[in-house]
Protein backbone atom coordinates (compact mmCIF):
# COMPACT_ATOMS: atom_id res chain seq x y z
CA UNK A 1 0.00 0.00 0.00
CA UNK A 2 1.40 3.04 -0.72
CA UNK A 3 1.96 6.15 1.83
CA UNK A 4 0.50 8.60 -0.40
CA UNK A 5 -2.80 9.03 -2.67
CA UNK A 6 -2.32 8.65 -6.22
CA UNK A 7 -5.02 11.37 -7.11
CA UNK A 8 -6.16 9.61 -10.31
CA UNK A 9 -3.02 11.30 -11.64
CA UNK A 10 0.59 10.17 -13.04
CA UNK A 11 3.59 10.83 -10.75
CA UNK A 12 4.93 14.44 -12.56
CA UNK A 13 1.57 15.68 -12.86
CA UNK A 14 0.24 14.56 -9.17
CA UNK A 15 3.26 15.83 -7.78
CA UNK A 16 3.60 19.65 -10.34
CA UNK A 17 0.13 19.98 -8.45
CA UNK A 18 0.62 19.19 -5.35
CA UNK A 19 3.60 21.47 -5.57
CA UNK A 20 2.03 24.77 -7.13
CA UNK A 21 -0.81 23.63 -4.45
CA UNK A 22 1.56 24.21 -1.53
CA UNK A 23 2.91 27.22 -3.02
CA UNK A 24 -0.26 29.14 -3.13
CA UNK A 25 -1.57 27.75 0.21
CA UNK A 26 1.83 29.48 1.51
CA UNK A 27 1.34 32.64 -0.31
CA UNK A 28 -2.03 33.25 0.00
CA UNK A 29 -2.82 31.50 3.87
CA UNK A 30 -5.80 28.93 2.57
CA UNK A 31 -6.78 27.66 -0.70
CA UNK A 32 -10.01 25.38 -2.00
CA UNK A 33 -9.51 21.68 -3.05
CA UNK A 34 -10.80 18.76 -3.13
CA UNK A 35 -10.74 16.35 0.09
CA UNK A 36 -7.93 13.69 -1.45
CA UNK A 37 -5.50 16.55 -2.69
CA UNK A 38 -5.76 19.04 0.65
CA UNK A 39 -4.79 15.99 2.93
CA UNK A 40 -1.92 15.53 0.63
CA UNK A 41 -1.17 19.25 0.61
CA UNK A 42 -1.47 18.87 4.17
CA UNK A 43 1.42 16.71 4.51
CA UNK A 44 3.70 18.33 1.83
CA UNK A 45 2.85 21.99 3.53
CA UNK A 46 3.74 20.54 7.02
CA UNK A 47 7.10 18.74 5.95
CA UNK A 48 7.90 23.11 4.11
CA UNK A 49 7.53 24.76 7.00
CA UNK A 50 8.96 22.56 9.48
CA UNK A 51 12.66 22.42 7.23
CA UNK A 52 11.91 26.33 7.74
CA UNK A 53 11.49 26.24 11.68
CA UNK A 54 14.25 23.94 12.11
CA UNK A 55 16.59 26.64 10.16
CA UNK A 56 15.32 30.03 9.72
CA UNK A 57 17.94 31.38 12.76
CA UNK A 58 20.96 30.28 10.83
CA UNK A 59 22.55 33.55 10.33
CA UNK A 60 26.11 34.52 9.64
CA UNK A 61 27.40 37.92 9.98
CA UNK A 62 30.09 38.38 7.45
CA UNK A 63 32.22 41.86 6.88
CA UNK A 64 32.45 42.51 3.49
CA UNK A 65 33.92 45.13 1.17
CA UNK A 66 31.43 46.88 -1.21
CA UNK A 67 31.83 49.87 -3.98
CA UNK A 68 29.01 52.54 -3.30
CA UNK A 69 29.22 55.72 -5.77
CA UNK A 70 31.71 58.75 -3.96
CA UNK A 71 29.51 61.56 -2.59
CA UNK A 72 31.44 64.91 -3.48
CA UNK A 73 33.22 62.96 -6.65
CA UNK A 74 33.82 65.02 -9.75
CA UNK A 75 33.27 61.95 -12.29
CA UNK A 76 29.82 60.16 -11.29
CA UNK A 77 31.71 56.70 -12.20
CA UNK A 78 34.09 57.59 -8.96
CA UNK A 79 33.61 54.71 -6.21
CA UNK A 80 35.00 54.54 -3.20
CA UNK A 81 35.74 51.04 -0.99
CA UNK A 82 33.03 50.67 2.03
CA UNK A 83 32.71 47.88 5.02
CA UNK A 84 29.29 46.31 5.78
CA UNK A 85 28.39 44.13 8.00
CA UNK A 86 26.24 41.52 6.01
CA UNK A 87 23.43 38.67 7.71
CA UNK A 88 24.68 35.73 4.95
CA UNK A 89 22.82 32.49 5.49
CA UNK A 90 24.49 29.76 7.76
CA UNK A 91 24.92 26.88 6.29
CA UNK A 92 21.78 24.94 7.61
CA UNK A 93 19.76 27.54 6.41
CA UNK A 94 21.21 27.74 2.93
CA UNK A 95 20.53 23.79 2.67
CA UNK A 96 16.78 24.62 3.99
CA UNK A 97 16.23 27.61 1.52
CA UNK A 98 18.19 25.27 -1.62
CA UNK A 99 15.66 22.30 -0.37
CA UNK A 100 12.47 24.73 -0.25
CA UNK A 101 13.28 26.35 -3.31
CA UNK A 102 13.40 22.85 -5.15
CA UNK A 103 10.21 21.75 -3.60
CA UNK A 104 8.44 24.91 -4.17
CA UNK A 105 6.88 27.42 -7.28
CA UNK A 106 8.66 30.26 -8.22
CA UNK A 107 5.80 32.51 -7.40
CA UNK A 108 5.43 36.50 -7.70
CA UNK A 109 4.39 38.27 -4.77
CA UNK A 110 0.88 39.74 -5.15
CA UNK A 111 -0.29 43.31 -5.94
CA UNK A 112 -1.99 45.09 -2.78
CA UNK A 113 -5.14 46.30 -3.33
CA UNK A 114 -4.51 49.79 -2.93
CA UNK A 115 -1.07 49.39 -4.76
CA UNK A 116 -0.26 51.25 -8.16
CA UNK A 117 1.92 49.01 -10.50
CA UNK A 118 5.27 51.65 -9.37
CA UNK A 119 4.76 51.38 -5.92
CA UNK A 120 4.73 47.17 -6.77
CA UNK A 121 7.87 47.24 -8.58
CA UNK A 122 9.72 49.43 -5.99
CA UNK A 123 8.54 46.83 -3.01
CA UNK A 124 9.57 43.93 -5.27
CA UNK A 125 12.88 45.28 -6.16
CA UNK A 126 14.71 43.43 -3.96
CA UNK A 127 13.21 39.89 -3.19
CA UNK A 128 13.75 37.33 -6.28
CA UNK A 129 12.02 34.89 -4.20
CA UNK A 130 9.13 36.13 -2.58
CA UNK A 131 7.54 33.01 -1.13
CA UNK A 132 11.30 31.80 0.47
CA UNK A 133 11.21 35.19 2.10
CA UNK A 134 7.69 34.84 3.62
CA UNK A 135 8.42 31.30 4.97
CA UNK A 136 11.70 32.59 6.33
CA UNK A 137 10.90 35.87 7.61
CA UNK A 138 6.91 35.77 8.23
CA UNK A 139 5.80 31.79 9.39
CA UNK A 140 8.62 30.24 10.21
CA UNK A 141 9.16 33.19 13.50
CA UNK A 142 5.49 32.43 13.76
CA UNK A 143 5.13 28.87 13.70
CA UNK A 144 8.29 28.46 16.47
CA UNK A 145 6.63 30.52 19.26
CA UNK A 146 3.76 28.52 18.47
CA UNK A 147 5.53 25.43 18.75
CA UNK A 148 7.47 26.75 22.18
CA UNK A 149 3.86 27.89 23.39
CA UNK A 150 2.45 24.57 22.97
CA UNK A 151 5.29 22.15 23.74
CA UNK A 152 4.17 20.53 19.86
CA UNK A 153 5.55 20.28 16.37
CA UNK A 154 3.38 20.15 13.54
CA UNK A 155 0.00 21.13 13.07
CA UNK A 156 0.24 24.31 10.87
CA UNK A 157 -2.33 23.74 8.88
CA UNK A 158 -6.43 22.49 9.50
CA UNK A 159 -8.60 21.21 6.90
CA UNK A 160 -12.04 22.23 6.73
CA UNK A 161 -15.12 20.10 4.56
CA UNK A 162 -17.16 22.37 2.41
CA UNK A 163 -19.58 19.65 1.03
CA UNK A 164 -20.17 17.84 -2.20
CA UNK A 165 -18.85 19.72 -6.01
CA UNK A 166 -21.66 20.27 -8.23
CA UNK A 167 -21.16 18.54 -11.44
CA UNK A 168 -19.08 15.17 -10.06
CA UNK A 169 -19.80 14.67 -6.54
CA UNK A 170 -16.07 15.56 -5.09
CA UNK A 171 -15.72 16.21 -1.70
CA UNK A 172 -14.29 19.72 -1.73
CA UNK A 173 -12.75 20.96 1.48
CA UNK A 174 -10.66 24.47 2.43
CA UNK A 175 -7.02 24.04 3.42
CA UNK A 176 -5.94 26.81 5.62
CA UNK A 177 -2.45 27.70 7.70
CA UNK A 178 -3.31 27.69 11.29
Amino acid sequence: MPSHRKLGMPTDQRMAVIKNQVSQLLLHGKIETTLATAREVRRYTEKMITVAVRSFEDIVKVEKTVLVPAKKAKNKNDKVAEERIVNNDGPKKLAARRKLMAGLCDLPDPMLEAENKAAYKIRTKDVKHPLIEKLFNELAPKYRDREIELKQGGGYTRIIKLGMRRGDAAEIAMIELV
